[in-house]
Order: structure tokens, then sequence, then C-alpha cells
């Protein structure tokens, strides 16, 4: 369980707010509308109205006692990019920032971000590789050129094993998992053998990935 302060309680805020809730850690929400507070009371540990541009106000939160700091402001960002980086001058640890275009990403981590979040754009990538092509179950983004998927065992895999294939050598790809009736079991080997019933999920370099599933 985090200690967690979030900043703006817009639509993407409030669904932040939920799932963390959901995740059972403790939650400052800050907004400077009254109905938005008000609103997110169930979900979070407290709630205050207030302006994040102002420092004293964000000094009497106690900034140093949170192990992560959301700022998802929406529809200002010079409020945006002003609370960020008040949050790193009064000690915050960590600062997780929202952008909503390239450029706003840039200025975030030159002015106190430690990550930014880019919804729009992330799920753009995401459903744009998980809809267009029928293999593909799920699919997350480790870094730039890494990936993890979620996606059915090719027909001319099945009746065969890890070891058979040479998978990890012959495709640069590793198999973390294999899913069989929404459960997953880590306990991969070379022994695995590839059924029809089962899904795989895989991680590697998404070009590599590709040339593996024709992608």
């Amino acid at each position: 369980m985090k200690n967690i302060l979030l900043i703006g309680l817009g639509r993407f805020g409030r669904h932040i707010a939920i799932q963390l809730n959901q995740l059972g850690h403790d939650i400052m929400a800050i907004d400077t509308n009254e109905e938005r507070v008000n609103d997110i009371l169930p979900f979070v540990t407290n709630a205050q109205i207030g302006d994040s541009t102002n420092p004293d106000f964000l000094k009497s939160l106690g900034i140093g006692n949170f192990d992560i700091c959301f700022v998802t402001i929406s529809g200002s960002f010079q409020n945006s990019l002003e609370t960020t980086s008040l949050l790193k001058e009064l000690g915050a640890k960590l600062v997780i920032s929202r952008a909503e275009r390239d450029v706003q990403e840039k200025f975030l981590l030159r002015n106190g971000a430690d990550k930014v979040i880019y919804p729009e754009k992330q799920v753009a990538k995401w459903a744009s590789i998980r809809y267009t092509d029928d293999h593909i179950l799920d699919y997350m983004e480790v870094d730039a050129s890494h990936a993890i998927i979620e996606v059915e065992v090719p027909s001319g895999w099945i009746g065969k094993t890890v070891g058979e294939l040479d998978i990890r050598k012959k495709y640069n790809i590793n198999i973390m998992a294999v899913k069989s009736n929404g459960k997953i079991n880590m306990s991969v080997s070379t022994n695995t053998l590839f059924t029809n019933n089962i899904t795989l999920l895989v991680l590697g370099e998404y070009k590599a990935i590709q040339k593996c599933f024709h992608i």
C-alpha cells in the first residue's frame, strides 16, 4: 500500500482515483472544483479543494510524505507544468504527470516529471495493434521497442514443445507464461507442450514478435 497524492479530478483523474482505491492505496485528492472533490470522496482517503500552483498550499500537504504524486490536471497545461515543477522543488519522491500532446511531454520531463502519462497516444497505439490482428488478444508496451503480447498458438506449433521449436534462440523472444481458461501458468520449460486450447504471453522486441507471429 502506498501513500498517493492525486492532483486533478477530471475524467482521467477520477478513473485513476477509482483504480488506486481498488488496489487499496491511501489517496489524497486535490482539485479546484468543489463538485469534483465531493464526487470523489467515496473513493479516496481524503480530498481538499485547493490551487496546486500555490506553493504554500502544496507545502501544507507535506509533499515529502507521499510515495507518488500524480498530476492529472486537464484544461490548463500551464497549471500542470507549474504544479509538476513545484512538487519536485518541494521534495516529491516520484512525480507522474499527464500530457495531451508530444510537446507537453517534453516540457513536463524537463520541468520535474519523473514519468509522463500520455493516455490518448498510449491507448491509440494499443488499440491499433490489438484490433488489427485477429491473433493478438492483448498487448502491453514495455518500452519503445519491447512489448508483451497475449497471442494464440500458431497452428504449426501445436503438438510441439518449447524445446523442440527452440523458440528463444530461433525467434529471440521469451514465452513468459501460458494461459488456459483464464488461469496463467508461469512454469514454462523446454517440455511445455503447445496445444490449441491455450494462449501465450510473449515478451520480446516488437519487430521480433511481428516476425515470429506474422503480425
